[in-house]
């Protein structure tokens, strides 16, 4: 395994990057039930083609290093992090009140293997963070990684562990500043959430709104406190192309650099927005949604880019391979090389797909009207707000991958001084139906709609579902988590 991860040069940003690369062998193992449309085996698929197209040879390859029970619990509930750990298929029909109470069931199902596969997943995206906080690379990638609707204390939209604000919490304790973006075709809701009053994480969601999971993601949720304008909502209809999403895109996040300079930026790069998703409306390229992640490597900030929603599996795979390319610099040529799941992208076997000819309901219009409201927002900012650092939190030191892992168990400290609060108020739940691809369609808009239709994959095993799930604990007043200037005086899991 080449552990250079020298990337190569290229265009007007043509400095070359270090990229770290996570994955774990097991991950395609997972499997979130017959008929449900989040498949973790286009983790596998992604990664088949980097090998194939020779990418993997120009990337730090790293085996994630599982994350324990106290580092999930510096965002997570300890009960709810418990409960993920115990619960069981087998089990499950005997906790039926802690299955409720932590949004688990029916769109976040119980699986075998649910807890290895969320510290899989969650261990790489905080092992990316822990790789550019020591400078050892300039880009971390973690496909399996981007769950961004998870809660405090609940799952929601297929996500258990928010990987993605673990991850956040280990970049703040070496940068005054995070940027996140989420060009995720859903709302950003947990990440934006967890850092609602907060000015040290700007949050930036591109994301279909109206009558869509999870709901939230309103131009008028800008904040609250401190964070006032540090949350940033880019609401947005059926059918946009690459045009009308670049003309929002590069400059608010243009300025958004400029104003906020942050020393960090995590891009939540989930491929649910493509053209032809499943569960998606929009109507961007692969060519498109990589250009977010060229631009945001272009400003040469260190760079955390993770995976998230996209249920048209071929395409995922297509995408990320192709982000993976942009992030290293290297072009790749349209001709897929043949490789073990090469019959899934047929008839073409192409890396790139055509987008559809439908109707982008976003009119010039309605862009001037969202660029110009946002952009006013943020001049109202002062210019990257400081944070005076005392006694910083210790750095997360992860094993290296191939160091033999014991049981984690017996590697907690039993004389930590993580606190956790399990104070939890009930909140009024809020319940949004996803839009369901045209294939077949449930009259009632249940949830109740999953049929299989055996396996295809030309279809990717195309069946239905739902993403009608209740909002997360905590509200606007009541952020999960507070990270404000004064916590960098606390302990790491006081964060």
């Amino acid at each position: 395994m080449d552990t250079g991860g020298n990337s190569l040069a290229s265009g007007p940003d043509g400095v070359k990057r270090k990229v770290s690369y996570f994955y774990d062998p097991e991950v395609g193992n997972y499997y979130y039930g017959q008929g449900h449309p989040m498949k973790p085996h286009r983790i596998r698929m992604t990664h088949a083609l980097l090998a194939h197209y020779g990418l993997l040879q120009n990337m730090q390859v790293l085996k994630p290093y599982p994350a324990r029970d106290r580092d999930l619990c510096r965002f997570h509930a300890d009960d709810y992090v418990a409960f993920l750990r115990n619960i069981t298929p087998e089990t499950q029909q005997d906790q039926l009140r802690q299955l409720k109470r932590f949004n688990v069931g029916e769109d976040c199902p119980v699986f075998d293997g649910l807890y290895s596969f969320c510290q899989t997943y969650a261990g790489g995206s905080v092992g990316g963070a822990v790789k550019l906080n020591h400078g050892i690379c300039d880009i971390s990638i973690n496909w399996a990684g981007g769950l961004h609707h998870a809660k405090k204390c609940e799952a929601s939209g297929f996500c258990y562990v928010n990987d993605i604000v673990l991850a956040i919490l280990e970049l703040l304790k070496q940068h005054e500043r995070v940027l996140y973006v989420d060009i995720d075709i859903h709302h950003g809701d947990g990440v934006e959430e967890a850092f609602y009053t907060t000015d040290r994480v700007m949050t930036v969601s591109f994301h279909k709104f109206g009558d869509y999971f999870p709901g939230t993601g309103d131009i008028r949720d800008i904040g609250y406190g401190k964070g006032k304008y540090y949350s940033l909502n880019v609401p947005l209809d059926d059918g946009i192309d690459d045009e009308s999403y670049h003309y929002l895109f590069k400059p608010i996040i243009g300025k958004v650099m400029e104003i906020f300079k942050p020393g960090a930026v995590v891009l939540q790069c989930g491929a649910d927005s493509l053209s032809g998703d499943r569960l998606g409306c929009f109507n961007l390229s692969i060519k498109g949604h990589a250009e977010c992640v060229r631009y945001m490597r272009s400003f040469n900030v260190p760079l955390l880019l993770l995976g998230g929603g996209g249920y048209t599996i071929r395409n995922v795979a297509r995408c990320w391979c192709y982000e993976t390319g942009v992030a290293l610099g290297a072009e790749i040529e349209d001709k897929m090389p043949q490789h073990e799941y090469y019959e899934y992208f047929g008839p073409d076997y192409t890396l790139h797909v055509a987008p559809s000819n439908m109707e982008n309901k976003n009119s010039h219009v309605l862009l001037e009207e969202i660029r110009s409201k946002l952009l006013e927002n943020l001049s109202t900012l002062q210019h990257a707000p400081s944070v005076q650092f005392q006694d910083r939190p210790p750095d997360t030191e992860l094993p290296e991958e191939n160091e033999e892992q014991d049981d984690p168990d017996e590697r907690w400290d039993p004389d930590s001084d993580m606190e956790v609060d399990d104070e939890r108020k009930p909140l009024p739940s809020r319940v949004k139906k996803e839009i369901v691809e045209p294939e077949v369609k449930d009259p009632k808009g249940t949830s109740e709609n999953a049929r299989s239709s055996g396996y295809d994959p030309a279809v990717d095993e195309i069946t239905t579902g739902t993403k009608a799930l209740d909002m997360g604990s905590g509200s606007a007043d009541e952020p999960a988590v507070k990270v404000e200037q004064e916590t960098t005086n606390k302990p790491a899991d006081q964060i």
